[in-house]
């Protein structure tokens, strides 16, 4: 469940994007910021393991309106991609709200996009918490690289493979050029508010 300050009339909302290694969280989260600098409150702080690293950086959304009265403050994280953090990435979706999974659509990476799928619904397991129940989108990234002969998963698969179960909302997206970046951002916050409000009836 979201933090509510309730000094400051404020609802803090997790987000993390979750996924395999270099599949493009992070490019995700370094071009918000670059972006909307204007609607970021604090410094992007990177906190480096070796080989990967952890982002998070608090962001005021786009007009979200207010719950239940309270301002909604959004902190969004990203987890390390690579197997051996995988302590590191349960550590970070404690109290998470809300997940953006960026799956990569190179093919040779279709078997860690499931690794990775998996383990998030595993870690969400430790935490109480369900892959089918919490709010959650896919974002199928690097569709940029088709223009340069790198071979792709098509949508119809990456569809099939991660999504046929979930059967959640799915954005194709190059968080390189920013195509869908804003949008993927949009919608999961938009999921998250709903479902907080829904839990605080």
């Amino acid at each position: 469940m979201s933090f509510i300050n309730f000094k400051k009339k404020e609802v803090q909302v997790k987000i993390v994007y979750y996924g395999p290694g270099r599949g493009g969280k992070t490019t995700n989260l370094e071009y918000i910021y670059s972006n909307f600098k204007d609607r970021i409150k604090t410094e992007m702080v990177a906190i480096k393991t070796q080989g990967d690293r952890t982002l998070f950086f608090d962001f005021l959304p786009f007009d979200m309106g207010k719950i239940k009265g309270y301002d909604v403050k959004v902190q969004l994280y990203t987890v390390p991609g690579q197997v051996k953090y995988n302590a590191t990435r349960e550590l970070v979706l404690r109290g998470v709200d809300g997940i953006v999974f960026v799956a990569d659509s190179i093919e040779v990476r279709k078997e860690q996009n499931l690794h990775s799928l998996k383990n998030l619904q595993e870690n969400l397991a430790i935490h109480k918490k369900s892959i089918f129940k919490i709010p959650l989108l896919l974002q199928y990234n690097k569709r940029d690289l088709a223009e340069q002969d790198i071979p792709l998963l098509s949508v119809e698969t990456l569809e099939k493979s991660l999504n046929s179960k979930l059967k959640v909302p799915s954005f194709e997206a190059s968080a390189v050029v920013g195509t869908n970046v804003i949008q993927t951002l949009k919608k999961i916050m938009s999921m998250t508010i709903i479902s907080i409000a829904n839990q605080l009836k």
